[in-house]
Order: structure tokens, then sequence, then C-alpha cells
């Protein structure tokens, strides 16, 4: 669930000189106020484009390959319906490139943010429970877009859409209106010892790039009324969540409730899907929902297809987790194939249809 380890590192180079001219994406890096953070963020936008820009790879580091695009190339003629990412915890939106040139493709305009305290380099447990600070986050991408003259012309600001893994998941539901109570992640994490609730026990973290030793996170301490706070952003119109954080501790009332079209998306076959992310029972709550398994796959699935020499450099490195494993027999561009299926087909079902 949290790609925040020895491999951190290995993350932050995340463009290079492409070998091949991508197909018609274009991509550009800038800078959003972020009223919630009291600074800017930093964003990456993918889009359909036309003629011309540098051709680059995005995400392209010494451990996953990168997805190709053409930077700063000019956007194409036309409105678009605004996809915005939330990224894992511990990840970076460039490593969900492999996602938003395929989003970008089928005519969506594409945008997320480095979210800080929970980004490769600059992450800790303290950060990571604030779901409040993400959402926050996509909002402020809304409004960015929305004054900037030049995007406004190229943005359906009508037909908005979140697209979340892990946290990011987390974050997609909670400003699609779901609540989680304290009380309940609390007792969750009381009992289950494992990936947020491991990363909450404290020992190390990322601080600009720099490993720093953390406190233990006591989640009874945190801001009690900020967490359960409704995050509900209406501008938002359908919202994807890919194997989504805090799964058990939803408010089913505020599931319930739900207006908008909610996609739930779990990596693994039946009986594997971890018990911090599985959303089955989720979205059986949610009036306007879908719920697909994908087959043999586990939650690192989600990153970017690794090189050949990743697993033995993140053994030299004493990561444990597999990230470059994948639990079946399926090629990780196979799962790929099978997601970006899935979750282009919810977004065109939701915002490119009326609903």
């Amino acid at each position: 669930m949290f790609v925040r380890s020895l491999f951190s590192s290995l993350l932050l180079a995340g463009v290079a000189a492409a070998s091949a001219h991508a197909a018609e994406v274009g991509v550009r890096t800038l800078d959003m106020p972020a009223p919630e953070r009291n600074r800017d963020i930093r964003v990456t936008v993918w889009y359909p484009a036309g003629a011309g820009g540098t051709p680059t790879l995005i995400g392209d580091n010494q451990l996953f390959k990168g997805a190709p695009a053409r930077e700063n190339a000019p956007v194409a003629d036309g409105r678009f319906p605004l996809v915005l990412l939330s990224h894992g915890s511990g990840g970076r939106v460039e490593a969900m490139s492999w996602l938003a040139v395929a989003l970008a493709e089928a005519g969506f305009i594409v945008a997320g943010p480095n979210h800080p305290g929970t980004t490769s380099g600059d992450s800790t447990p303290a950060a990571t429970p604030r779901i409040w600070e993400r959402t926050a986050d996509l909002s402020a991408l809304i409004d960015g877009f929305s004054a900037d003259a030049g995007w406004r012309a190229a943005i359906d600001t009508a037909r908005i859409g979140v697209v979340g893994f892990s946290l990011g998941g987390a974050a997609a539901m909670e400003i699609a209106g779901a609540r989680a109570d304290l009380e309940a992640y609390a007792r969750y994490c009381d009992g289950y010892g494992k990936w947020d609730c491991a990363w909450f026990a404290g020992g190390r973290g990322y601080v600009d790039d720099a490993p720093v030793t953390v406190e233990k996170v006591d989640l009874r301490k945190l801001d009690r009324v900020r967490f359960e706070q409704s995050n509900l952003d209406p501008r938002v119109r359908s919202v994807v969540a890919v194997d989504p954080g805090l799964a058990q501790a939803y408010v089913a009332d505020s599931l319930k409730a739900v207006a908008i079209p909610l996609a739930f998306i779990n990596l693994g076959s039946p009986g594997t899907i971890p018990e911090a992310v599985i959303s089955d029972r989720l979205a059986a709550l949610v009036p306007h929902s879908s719920y697909a398994a994908v087959a043999e796959a586990g939650h690192f699935s989600f990153l970017p297809e690794c090189k050949e020499g990743s697993a033995a450099l993140l053994k030299s490195l004493g990561e444990v987790d597999p990230i470059c494993q994948d639990p079946g027999k399926r090629p990780r561009g196979d799962i790929h194939a099978e997601l970006k299926r899935l979750i282009v087909e919810a977004l065109q079902r939701s915002l490119k249809a009326s609903f």
C-alpha cells in the first residue's frame, strides 16, 4: 500500500529522453497554489496534443520503465474532460504515467500533484492519515485549472473525474463524499499491524529525500474533526478508486449518500486481496458503483513495469516488499492493459455520457 522505503530516491528521476515519437499525448509540469499547504505544489499534466513538442519518457528511472509523451506540445483543439490523479503513499504521480498516457489518448486532460508529506523522498507516518490535505490538493487543482484562461479553454469543467490508487484511492473516495471514522480506523490498526498500520509504528521516514527517524503515530490523537469531516467537492462527477486505503473505516451512511459514479478496482484474485484495501463491501453500499478485481495481480502491480535487473537492485538495497514481483504468471504489462481498459471505460461512461 505504501511505496516509500529504500528505493525512494530511485523514483525521483522522472523524465528521460524518449527514443520514439509518442502518440498524440503532450505533457507539461507546472506549479499551482495549494492554500491548505500555504505553498505551491508541483503538478504534471498529460493531454491530447497537436504536432510539436520534445519526445520524453515520463517516470523513467533506474528501476521503472517510463511512458512516452511530448513535452510542451500544444494542446489539441477541443474541450476535454479533466481527470485528476492521486498517487499512493510514498509514490509519485510520474509513476502513474503509464495510465495517464492511456487516458490522454482516450481524450482526457489528466493532471496530478505530488502530495507533500506522502511523496517519494518526502514521506512521514504523521502526514499519511491527513487525508483532508490530499483532497484539498485535488480541489486546488480544479480551482487552478478553472481560473487559468489557457486551460479553461481546453477543459470542460462540468466533466471532472478523479482516479486514486491506495492512499490516493482513499482521497478519491473522500472527494466523492465518503467519510472515515477515526476510532474505527484506530481499532483496525490495533489488530492488523501490517501495511499502513505498520508504518504508523514509526521508525524511518523521508524529508528532503533524506531518511529521518520518526516517532510512532497515535491515531487517536489525530485531529478527529479534520479526519472525519466531509471533503466532498461537488465539481467532481466521477471517481475510480484502485485498492483504496482506509477500507475498514468508512462510515456506511456516507457511502450510501455518494451521488456520483464510483468504480472500485481491487488488485488480486478472490481470497488474495488484503483486508486493508478490499472494496467489494464498500461498492455494495454506493448507489452508482461498480466493482472489478484484476486476477493474478497484487497491490504493487499498479506500479510501472520494472526494468531488467530491478529485482536484484531492490534486493541489494534491502527492499523487502515485492515491488517488481507480481503474484501470478501474468506480465505486469498485461495487468496494466486490463487496468487501462477498466479505468478508461469507467470514465467514458460517466464523463463522456450524460449522468
